[in-house]
């Protein structure tokens, strides 16, 4: 029986055209992808770059001589020193008792443990005017903690050390939620070999646990320090706000906003992010050299 020439053959080869448009509609997981991607470069241009850009436009009309004036005023140095200074050290002290609260929170089971680990996301959810009072009347010279440190000569409030206290405060679940994956995944196979060759147990997390946390270690790191530098709820009360000691960068923002100075706020805030931007960028060159590390390691 002979078939019909006017119905198409199924064992036909498509043409290559078509077999090219296919594999590239299958390549495009995301649907409406150019759709998607307009919406997106959209919204960064409106809530983050357009505002950043007019922040260096206002901040130009001081010119090269008034910038270097607003930025080299000892009282500007001062809070950029603080602010940069206890951010730093906040989230270095938060790098390292962070990975040992996600460390205990993965590896060990003991009564509390859920309750513990829903806690460490409380300052998410607390309003930073009450963590900053909270830690006023905790560590200040009448407080619980704060009149015990008077007695043994160590001031916290109205300090240097006061604004660091809040800031690990505000930083450590950044720290804690980002490492705590990464160690849940680490192979306890591969601790288990280095324990049957003999390695002893700072051998292990020296050679086997830290390598795979250390990119996460340093994503928490700037991101603890990214939310410290600009914090200002829950510093402002524990800070005392005495300037050359104890002011931050982000309270003479608003100080000199208050005095109707936008040419000198705006300064401040270039400083401000011309810093940050360049230690982030030191952090994340670093995060992806030593991820790329592992990899070739793990290859």
């Amino acid at each position: 029986m002979s078939s019909n020439p006017a119905l198409p053959r199924r064992d036909a080869t498509p043409p290559p055209g078509g077999v090219a448009v296919r594999a590239r509609r299958r390549r495009r997981v995301v649907p409406g992808f150019g759709l998607s991607l307009g919406y997106t470069l959209t919204w960064l241009g409106l809530i983050v770059l357009i505002p950043l850009a007019g922040v260096f436009v206002y901040s130009s009309q001081l010119g090269w001589d008034g910038l270097w004036r607003a930025w080299t005023e000892p009282r500007v140095l001062a809070a950029l020193k603080i602010s940069f200074g206890t951010a730093l050290a906040a989230a270095a002290f938060n790098a390292v008792m962070g990975t040992l609260v996600a460390w205990v929170f993965v590896r060990y089971r003991f009564p509390g443990r859920r309750l513990f680990d829903a806690m460490i996301d409380l300052p998410f959810a607390l309003p930073t005017a009450v963590a900053g009072i909270a830690l006023t009347a905790l560590y200040g010279p009448t407080g619980w903690i704060g009149r015990w440190l008077e007695a043994a000569g160590i001031k916290v409030a109205y300090t240097p050390l006061g604004i660091t206290v809040a800031l690990v405060f505000i930083g450590l679940p950044f720290v804690v939620r980002v490492v705590q994956p990464v160690l849940a995944e680490v192979e306890r196979e591969l601790e288990e070999a280095a324990a049957t060759l003999g390695a002893s147990r700072w051998q292990i997390v020296r050679k086997v646990v830290l390598p795979a946390t250390w990119p996460a270690v340093l994503a928490g790191f700037a991101l603890a320090f990214a939310r410290g530098v600009g914090e200002y709820g829950s510093v402002i009360f524990i800070a005392g706000n005495i300037p050359q000691v104890s002011e931050i960068a982000p309270l003479l923002i608003t100080i000199k906003l208050e005095e109707f100075d936008y040419a000198g706020a705006t300064a401040i805030a270039v400083a401000m992010l011309l810093l940050s931007f360049a230690l982030l960028l030191v952090i994340n060159t670093l995060q992806s050299r030593l991820a790329r590390r592992e990899r070739g390691r793990g290859n």
